[in-house]
């Protein structure tokens, strides 16, 4: 008689979303915060979903919050995600709702913060792993600081030496047998305390040994407000990565349609050439070869309605029109000052409200262009740099307008460019010290293919320089 193999256990990851962000200070709770166009706890969800090793995905929500995340059970979007349930007033009373709503003692079980976006898939691999090993496993990095002790009175009583210090972090594991038996010893005593599941296991199951996994620098929890703004840092130095990696090659574009607006020459022609080889059914429009008006709504709306006539979807719309003019504030004729303003910014403002019912059907995107002179205006900038400015802006608060539409929007930003409006400006410069229009066209149609939203992806003459060596 054959016997049947035996049963892997399933792994299910909680993700652990109760925390109300006071700390955080933006009135609401701390994982419903976006950064690049969706809430922090999207992010963390897209983690898991990716992962192979994951699942089912149960979320404990702050139970005052919790229909805030009723549309992400979405089988398309999130297939693993079964759940969300309330959670408890403390984050021990949380992890026990989510004990009880589980079942099988040999359930793999990681315990994860929301508010932790930049978990990868090395981590969670680690982790599900080790409990082949251990019934419990938490997640920790190196102290780069010097930990003390100190007393109520603020007396330092002792340093631990720092090379066996690590600071904590999560996911935590556990065999779901494990962590429930340490939870039913603590509940009888009167003087339980603990702030994590470890800690749980550590006081009361002494006998369990808990397995450490490494975890990064990028895994970080968003608990102030300086974090926020870190954490937006982080999403733009992954995007950013993308540009150094994706330097050599254009995705396929087979079956897609791609509106380029300004598609005449320089970088626009560039990414007209590539997302043509690319397999891609590419319509530009520009005053010098259509006749088209980015000022103009008429005009935009009147192209975008010609291409889905004739082919049936658009994909994207990529704006690279822009006017580059250098001269003081109050030199400036009026007439130079309203098309600058018309152009690099009103424009991509029509385009992008144009295009979204078309890209809303396919869950397309939008690619503006910016300039690295968005971040500080410039003595005979001061116009150029502030729309370019604004271009940033809208970006990002389109990616957050239309993060439930699946329509994504990005802003590709690249250092000096050899270019006809560039050169019109400035004359002949070193070409080492330029941009190729063909290497920011690459990373421009590769940010077409991802799945970023409200990124801002700089394109650098030294990275382009570096990845080609």
């Amino acid at each position: 008689m054959t016997q049947d193999p035996p049963r892997t256990p399933r792994t299910v990851a909680v993700v652990l979303a109760g925390g109300i962000g006071v700390r955080v200070g933006l009135g609401i709770p701390k994982q419903l915060i976006k950064i690049a166009g969706k809430a922090i706890v999207e992010h963390t969800l897209e983690s898991l979903q990716s992962s192979e090793h994951i699942d089912e995905i149960l979320i404990m929500m702050n139970a005052a919050s919790i229909g805030e995340l009723d549309h992400l059970l979405d089988k398309e979007r999130f297939p693993k995600l079964t759940r969300i349930l309330p959670g408890g007033a403390t984050r021990n009373d949380t992890t026990q709702l989510a004990i009880a709503a589980l079942s099988g003692d040999d359930t793999k079980v990681l315990f994860h913060d929301a508010v932790r976006p930049f978990i990868d898939d090395r981590i969670i691999s680690d982790c599900v792993n080790a409990l082949d090993e251990f019934d419990a496993v938490d997640t920790a990095i190196a102290s780069a600081d010097t930990i003390i002790e100190v007393d109520e009175n603020r007396i330092i009583t002792g340093i631990p030496h720092r090379a066996r210090l690590r600071r904590g972090q999560t996911p935590q594991a556990f065999r779901l047998g494990t962590i429930r038996k340490a939870y039913e010893i603590a509940a009888n005593d009167p003087n339980f305390a603990a702030t994590d599941d470890c800690g749980v296991v550590f006081a009361y199951l002494p006998d369990v040994p808990i397995y450490v996994v490494d975890g990064t620098a990028e895994n970080m929890k968003v608990t102030e407000p300086i974090d926020v703004d870190i954490a937006d840092k982080i999403f733009q130095m992954q995007s950013a990565t993308l540009s150094r990696e994706n330097i050599r090659e254009v995705p396929d574009l087979t079956g897609k349609t791609i509106v380029v607006f300004g598609g005449s020459y320089g970088i626009g022609e560039s990414i007209v050439n590539q997302a043509q080889a690319a397999g891609a059914d590419v319509r530009q429009f520009s005053r010098s070869t259509t006749g088209t008006d980015v000022r103009s709504a008429k005009a935009v709306r009147r192209a975008l309605a010609s291409v889905h006539e004739q082919t049936g979807r658009i994909d994207a719309v990529i704006v690279t029109a822009g006017i580059l003019r250098i001269a003081p504030l109050v030199a400036t004729p009026k007439r130079d000052l309203k098309e600058s303003i018309q152009v690099n910014l009103i424009a991509p403002t029509i385009v992008a409200r144009e295009a979204f019912p078309y890209l809303e059907k396919t869950a397309g995107q939008v690619v503006l262009f910016t300039s690295s002179s968005y971040t500080r205006g410039r003595a005979g900038y001061s116009t150029y740099s502030a729309t370019k400015a604004g271009v940033v802006n809208l970006t990002q608060a389109l990616a957050e307008e239309w993060g439930e539409s699946g329509v994504r929007i990005n802003c590709v930003n690249p250092q000096r460019t050899k270019t006809p409006m560039r050169t019109g400006a400035f004359g002949d410069e070193p070409p080492e010290t330029l941009l190729d229009p063909e290497d920011v066209a690459r990373v421009t149609l590769n940010v077409v293919g991802s799945d970023l939203t409200g990124q801002i992806v700089t394109v650098q003459v030294a990275q382009m320089a570096k990845a080609k060596a």
